[in-house]
């Protein structure tokens, strides 16, 4: 009886230790291949097992993922959420166990309704079912897209499919080859390792194609201002001042640049409170012929809040005005960071649900984009940077560059603020657009129209990254289309999976 317990919690142990290593395939460490090995090890481990024992193998091998993929999110919840160590672990173990449940739901479709060892079960239903999962997580409750296998390879040849659809296509790409290896194994049919050294070697080849084209006539110098505010002091009432004068004094010294970046939420403060410090620092943005763009908490006649970008100095919005509509607002907000879900019933439970700033409203899903000094910016605050398909609604045909502030000094030294910058490289590339990221601690970067990182300085340090960005012309296919021709292929490839679960081709 033991041998045969022993037995059975062989496979889903080794999955979970299968899924922990994934993260190694992320930033920092970049180990892009551990990306294809770690799925295809999870076939192997599912192959010929009951569906719902392979719901169970594939539920611990996203255990494991996630418990060390997202370890960073404790950070916050320990650190600033006011709880005892016990309940936020008890809610981190809640998080990951929910984002388990869609590699559960993975296996389980997967075994359940596609007969085994056939091409239709690994060629074509692998692939599809993998990417309608991770759709599904991130849809579901606001989504959480993060960790999608396709950000791991940002500097593998798969990137390159990144441009024609998306880092969906990277990640169906990625599967692609993860089970056609798989089946490659069990089956002893080798010649199907040709299909990921093709899918490699096409990635490869499509580096040096470029889908848009640098202008060099519109050329932007930029200084990207990192305050480096520790967290935990920027919202106390004797530091508001302090915080907006290392900001300002920076910016003083560099009035050469066309435009400046501070983070998000830079300034400690409601725009409604400082408007005659806004109103001289716009004047003297203008006076040196430069404009400003920076995070502000702002407040409309409504009395709704919202966390916006305020652009400041040379813009054709004219003088500063605090009831002007020329302000990017937030769209999608963080759950339980700026809103709550279930409100009424979690707020009185603890005080992690009253986190400071987690009464927001929403901006609309596409926006104007933001202008300074001639430059066309689409914005994405922090968290909106995850959301592939809202950046690209918001880029359009004039959009010089894409613009991301952020504030990651919520998740410490983690390697929270590392696969962030990873999921910003990936619009880069995604659009064809290079990249902004200004923050607070880092990581600050500027990146090309490839997603690959030109200047970057480092994290922790008050410093200034200024940068020279050369904004380029032309489109993406996947900017001029989107995911839904692959979407397209996902669902053809479900049904001619289904029609062939009883045929002996294999």
């Amino acid at each position: 009886m033991i041998k045969a317990f022993f037995h059975r919690l062989m496979r889903p142990l080794a999955a979970a230790f299968v899924g922990a290593l994934t993260p190694l395939a992320f930033a920092p460490y970049q180990f892009w291949p551990l990306a294809i090995l770690t799925p295809l090890l999870l076939l192997l481990l599912i192959h010929q097992q009951p569906a719902k024992k392979a719901a169970w193998i594939g539920y611990c091998w996203g255990l494991g993922f996630f418990a060390f993929g997202i370890s960073w999110v404790h950070v916050s919840i320990d650190t600033f959420g006011g709880m005892p160590k016990i309940a936020s672990l008890f809610l981190m173990s809640l998080l990951v166990g929910y984002l388990a449940l869609y590699t559960g739901l993975f296996a389980g479709l997967l075994n359940r309704f596609f007969r085994h060892d056939t091409i239709s079960h690994f060629l074509l239903a692998t692939p599809a079912l993998w990417l309608i999962t991770d759709w599904l997580r991130g849809w579901v409750m606001t989504g959480f897209p993060w960790l999608w296998l396709g950000y791991s390879q940002i500097d593998s040849p798969l990137a390159s499919f990144a441009p024609l659809g998306g880092v969906e296509l990277v990640t169906f790409f990625t599967l692609l080859c993860s089970s056609a290896l798989a089946m490659a194994w069990l089956k002893r049919s080798w010649i199907l390792v040709l299909i990921p050294l093709t899918i490699l070697a096409t990635g490869f080849g499509l580096r040096n194609f470029d889908w848009v084209t640098p202008d060099p006539s519109t050329q932007t110098r930029v200084a990207l201002i990192q305050g480096n505010i520790k967290q935990a002091e920027k919202w106390l009432p004797n530091q508001r001042w302090p915080t907006i004068m290392t900001y300002t004094d920076l910016s003083r010294e560099n009035w050469d640049a066309d435009i400046i970046v501070w983070p998000e939420a830079a300034i400690p403060a409601f725009e409604f409170e400082i408007p005659s410090y806004l109103s001289n620092l716009d004047s003297a943005a203008k006076m040196n012929d430069s404009s400003i763009v920076t995070g502000v908490l702002n407040q409309s006649p409504e009395r709704s809040f919202y966390n916006s970008i305020l652009v400041l100095g040379t813009n054709p919005y004219g003088d500063y005005r605090y009831d002007s509509d020329a302000r990017y607002h937030k769209h999608h907000l963080l759950p339980f960071g700026e809103f709550v879900p279930f409100e009424d019933w979690l707020r009185p439970i603890a005080p992690f649900f009253n986190l400071p700033m987690s009464s927001f409203s929403r901006g609309d899903y596409i926006q104007p984009n933001l202008i300074a000094k001639g430059r066309h910016l689409a914005a994405a605050l922090c968290y909106e940077i995850i959301f592939n398909e809202q950046v690209r609604a918001n880029v359009t045909d004039e959009t010089d560059f894409i613009l991301t502030l952020s504030n990651d000094a919520w998740f410490g030294h983690s390697n929270g603020p590392l696969q962030h910058m990873e999921i910003a490289r990936m619009r880069a590339l995604e659009l064809g657009k290079p990249l902004i990221r200004s923050t607070n601690n880092g990581v600050t970067a500027v990146t090309d129209h490839k997603g690959k990182i030109t200047q970057q300085i480092p994290q922790f340090e008050t410093a200034v990254l200024k940068a020279t960005i050369t904004s380029t012309k032309g489109e993406t296919p996947y900017h001029a289309v989107g995911t839904w021709p692959l979407y397209i292929w996902v669902l053809l490839s479900l049904i001619v999976g289904w029609t062939r679960r009883h045929s002996d081709y294999s």
